[in-house]
C-alpha cells in the first residue's frame, strides 16, 4: 500500500499538471465527448482529433504533458476525468500498465489493423506508428553502406560513435532486444565493447548526437528515425542532417529494431464506448497515414504506406520481436546497462 507521503507526493504533481496543462471540466458521463491525456505534441494531434470529430460527432478534450501524466491518472483513480492515453514511446505504455491505469480493449477492428507484435498480448495498449533506432553515419567518413548492432562493439569504431544515455527509454528498449537475441552474457561483452568505442560520455538527445557527428566529434550516432525528418524541418539543424545518411542495422539478417509511439483506454474511462471509436479510428489506415507523415514515423500497419520522405531513407526491415518479449527485458536490461557504467563513457 503507498505510504501517506507518497499519495500527498501524487496529489500535488497532479495539482501542478493540473495547473501547466490544458484543461477541462467534461460532466462525467458526456456521451458527446472524449477526453484524452496525452504525450504527443497537440500539433501533431489535432489535425487527426478535427477528422475524427468531422466524421463522429464527438468532442475531443486534450491534456498535453511531456511528463507526469500516467502519475496524474494514478492519483485520480476512478475520479479520473481520462478516456484515453496517447504516448511517445512503448516505455510509458508498459508504465502505465504496470500502474493500473488502464484496462484492455477487445476490439476487431484493433486486432485486424495492428499487427499482433506491436500490441500488448492481453489488449492493454496498441502502437500507432513504429520508429526505427538505426545509425546516422556521416557522409563523409564512413563510407558503407551496411552495418549491425553487434558491429558497433568492433574495435575499429575506437572513439567514433555518439549517443545519449543508456537510461533513455530508447537505449533499453535496444539492450532488452539484444538480451532477447544474444542474452545476457553476450549482450554485456557487447556493452562495454560499445562503451568503449563512444567518442564521450552518453548526453544529450538523439539529434544533438548527430550535430557531434557533423561537428567531427563522432562518425556514426544513434537515434531514431523520425529525428531526420524534424531536423530537416529546423532551419538550425538542417545542417545538422545534410551532413549523415541513414543505415538501418540488421538489415541483412534479423532487421532493424523498432520502437512504437501508441494508445491505451484508461481503467476509469467514462467514456468508454468513444474511446474505443477514437482508437479504432487512430488505428484506421488513413489515420495511421496522416499520423506518420505528421511526424516523420512509419505506420504501424505495412499495408499503410510510409510518406515520401520516410521512404526516401530505404527501406525498413524491422525486427519481428514482439514488444512485449522486449518489455519482459527491459529491468535486466537497465541493470546490466548500470553494470557496466555506460554513462560513465568510455574512460572509466
Amino acid at each position: 500500500m503507498r505510504s501517506y507521503s507518497a499519495l500527498l507526493r501524487s496529489a500535488a504533481l497532479a495539482a501542478v499538471l493540473t495547473l501547466a496543462s490544458t484543461t477541462f471540466t467534461p460532466p462525467a458521463q458526456a456521451s458527446g465527448e472524449v477526453n484524452i491525456y496525452s504525450y504527443r505534441e497537440p500539433g501533431l494531434i489535432n489535425p487527426l482529433l478535427a477528422q475524427f470529430t468531422k466524421e463522429t460527432g464527438i468532442k475531443t478534450n486534450v491534456v498535453f504533458s511531456t511528463n507526469g501524466l500516467i502519475e496524474r491518472l494514478a492519483a485520480e483513480g476512478k475520479n479520473s476525468p481520462a478516456d484515453v492515453l496517447l504516448t511517445n514511446e512503448s516505455g510509458l505504455l508498459l508504465q502505465a500498465v504496470g500502474a493500473g491505469v488502464t484496462q484492455p480493449v477487445h476490439s476487431e477492428v484493433l486486432a485486424k489493423e495492428i499487427p499482433a507484435a506491436l500490441r500488448d498480448d492481453k489488449d492493454q495498449w496498441f502502437g500507432l506508428t513504429r520508429r526505427a533506432r538505426v545509425v546516422y553515419a556521416s557522409k563523409d567518413r564512413v563510407k558503407q553502406d551496411a552495418i549491425t548492432y553487434e558491429e558497433l562493439a568492433d574495435p575499429k569504431w575506437r572513439g567514433k560513435i555518439c549517443i545519449r544515455s543508456g537510461q533513455h527509454t530508447y537505449n533499453v528498449a535496444l539492450v532488452a532486444s539484444m538480451i532477447a537475441h544474444h542474452g545476457e552474457e553476450a549482450t554485456e561483452k557487447w556493452l562495454t565493447g560499445l562503451r568503449a568505442n563512444l567518442a564521450r560520455r552518453p548526453a544529450g538527445g538523439d539529434r544533438e548526437a548527430v550535430r557531434d557527428v557533423q561537428a567531427g566529434l563522432c562518425d556514426i550516432a544513434i537515434g531514431n528515425t523520425y529525428y531526420m525528418a524534424a531536423m530537416l524541418k529546423n532551419p538550425d539543424q538542417k545542417s545538422w542532417a545534410d551532413a549523415v545518411r541513414i543505415v538501418f542495422p540488421n538489415a541483412a539478417d534479423r532487421g532493424t529494431h523498432v520502437n512504437v509511439s501508441g494508445m491505451a483506454m484508461t481503467a476509469s474511462a467514462p467514456n468508454k464506448e468513444n474511446a474505443r471509436r477514437l482508437m479504432e479510428f487512430l488505428a484506421s489506415p488513413e489515420a495511421q497515414r496522416i499520423y506518420a507523415e505528421a511526424n516523420g514515423e512509419y505506420p504501424a500497419s505495412d499495408g499503410v504506406a510510409a510518406s515520401p520522405l520516410v521512404q526516401s531513407w530505404g527501406p525498413l526491415k524491422a525486427d519481428p520481436l514482439p514488444l512485449t518479449k522486449i518489455a519482459a527485458l527491459r529491468k535486466r536490461a537497465s541493470e546490466l546497462i548500470d553494470r557496466v557504467q555506460f554513462d560513465q563513457g568510455p574512460n572509466i
